[in-house]
């Protein structure tokens, strides 16, 4: 059984684009001798395509597209192809996520997936039926036992508590499946591969069953999916592996444990690099940006964010704007022209001090007798991001934010002023990660001033300020954060594991107050298991 597994980079919505993909992957597949081949979950109509598919009009183009692929391809071995599907039933949810075998130019037998996740970023129980029992497609003489996604995530002998009372795999194994074929779209996390490996290994030796997974590529809005489509004989031992974060098919021999493993870093930090860089690059080229800009404060968090760009974009299609201030140090304004020499950058110089002190005029008699305060500092944020903006407007790039996990969780940011973009790149990164990913990158070569690194964090919007002066220091804070953003741990909680109740309790306040700020924020590349994104669901109002 010679499988091939297309790892393509889809767009939601794109069906055309989508099928365009599929096509190409699937002739590069016949070529190397394919009996089966497979693509990703909902490959035609990109992951996650949400409320796209309550549209009827798009779920009728889709499976028209499905009877052209089998048309273009009907010379090629047998196809499944991930896509939603009617529910012919007048009875629960109108769609089925499922996978289409495509075969000698017509469209065949389908497979539905049984377990539809409704936690983090998913909400699948939203538009699909779940399918009960198991489905084998028999090919070649042999059994395939065909799973999507969620169906191999509820081993009983794996996890210590099951999301779900069946087990779709169990039942394809009683049934008789001589491997197990599974179509995911698996979002990228830090780590989170090198645990489903350990998975699906398991799952293997279980029941002694082959197991291929084929895993999706690429970024649609905040979600990164790093492919790494893998598959694992037998006895549980990988045998095959993808590319990670690039586009690949992968053939091998399934019931013979014959494929190759692609070369991979997971380290974490070159893991968070390798996923962002991916991610700034689709969400750009997606939303059909081709140029990028962003502030240059002299800080890590702008340092990191312009390398990444220059990496994802190309360094001839970044733009780093310099905006001193009074408060600005000569070092600040050095970093930034060093960097940007490192990294090849286009750059731009627009001092805000007369900008400063004409807003001082206009509020002068308002603000008589009171002292200045935040106020006069979310204005010098607020005139940069009108001045980012405007640059956005008038030359078309796409303005991207620099801001950290640690500064979004706490507040620590102005809406309207350096929260301004239409991305986020490292908003899910916490402050010492940013730390520990640029200086991994200086390893590659010269890209961020060590003086970066070593300086003290400031926003420097009042003489001598540091982030230290209103913050926990930031391995304290992102020690509470992870406790408490991550693994939703309560203040008594965190409170009993050693840390300061005063210092426990400000930061949960801080977080609990700044809630609506992040309802306005620009999307966030997803990277941790908690970002502040689509699987972020928290009320403005609450009390706690």
């Amino acid at each position: 059984m010679r499988l091939a597994l297309l790892q393509i980079n889809p767009t939601a919505g794109d069906l055309d684009g989508n099928s365009s993909l599929i096509v190409r992957a699937a002739r590069a597949a016949r070529a190397q001798g394919a009996d089966l081949m497979v693509t990703s979950e909902l490959a035609l109509m990109g992951y996650l395509p949400r409320d796209l598919l309550m549209n009827q009009g798009f779920v009728r183009r889709a499976g028209e597209k499905l009877s052209h692929i089998a048309s273009e391809l009907q010379d090629a071995p047998p196809l499944l192809v991930g896509v939603a599907t009617p529910n012919p039933s007048d009875v629960g949810r109108p769609l089925y996520n499922s996978a289409v075998l495509l075969r000698s130019g017509a469209v065949g037998q389908a497979f539905h997936k049984s377990l539809l996740p409704t936690y983090d970023v998913f909400d699948e129980d939203r538009y699909f039926e779940p399918f009960q029992g198991a489905q084998i497609l028999q090919l070649n003489g042999v059994r395939l036992g065909i799973s999507i996604c969620e169906d191999i995530w509820n081993d009983r002998d794996f996890w210590q508590r099951r999301r779900y009372h069946q087990d779709p795999i169990e039942a394809l194994a009683k049934a008789g499946a001589q491997a197990i074929v599974n179509l995911s779209a698996s979002p990228f996390t830090v780590g989170k591969h090198m645990l489903r490996e350990k998975m699906l290994g398991h799952m293997a030796r279980k029941y002694g069953l082959p197991v291929a997974i084929v895993n999706q590529v690429g970024a649609n809005d905040d979600l990164i999916f790093d492919g790494r489509s893998s598959v694992f004989d037998a006895r549980g031992k990988l045998f095959a592996r993808a590319k990670g974060f690039e586009e690949d098919v992968l053939a091998l021999d399934l019931l013979g444990g014959r494929g190759e493993i692609a070369s991979d870093d997971f380290l974490p930090e070159a893991e968070i690099w390798n996923a962002l860089v991916l991610g700034v690059r689709d969400y750009a080229r997606k939303t059909r940006f081709r140029k990028v800009l962003l502030g240059l404060s002299g800080g890590i968090d702008s340092a990191l964010t312009a390398a990444i760009a220059a990496d994802a974009m190309g360094p001839e299609n970044v733009l780093g704007v310099m905006m001193p201030s009074r408060y600005s140090s000569q070092g600040s304004v050095d970093d930034s022209v060093e960097l940007a020499h490192n990294l090849g950058i286009r750059t731009m110089l627009l001092p805000i001090s007369d900008i400063m002190k004409t807003y001082d005029g206009v509020l002068a008699d308002a603000f008589a007798g009171l002292h200045p305060d935040v106020t006069e500092e979310n204005i010098q944020s607020r005139i940069r991001g009108n001045l980012l903006m405007a640059l956005s407007n008038k030359f078309g790039p796409l303005l991207l934010t620099t801001g950290n996990k640690s500064e979004m969780s706490v507040g620590y940011c102005t809406l309207y002023g350096d929260m301004n973009g239409g991305l986020a790149v490292i908003a899910d990164l916490p402050k010492m990660m940013v730390y520990r990913v640029a200086r991994w990158r200086n390893q590659r070569g010269p890209a961020i001033p060590e003086s970066t690194i070593a300086k003290a964090p400031s926003a420097e919007l009042r003489p001598d300020q540091t982030d230290q002066d209103s913050l926990p220091p930031y391995d304290l804070l992102d020690e509470i954060l992870e406790l408490h953003v991550e693994q939703c741990r309560s203040a008594e909680e965190i409170v009993a594991q050693g840390y300061d109740e005063h210092t426990v309790r400000r930061v949960l306040r801080l977080v609990r107050i700044a809630e609506f700020k992040r309802k306005q924020a620009a999307p966030v590349l997803k990277v941790t298991s908690r970002a502040f994104g689509t699987g972020w669901r928290m009320p403005i109002v609450r009390q706690e």
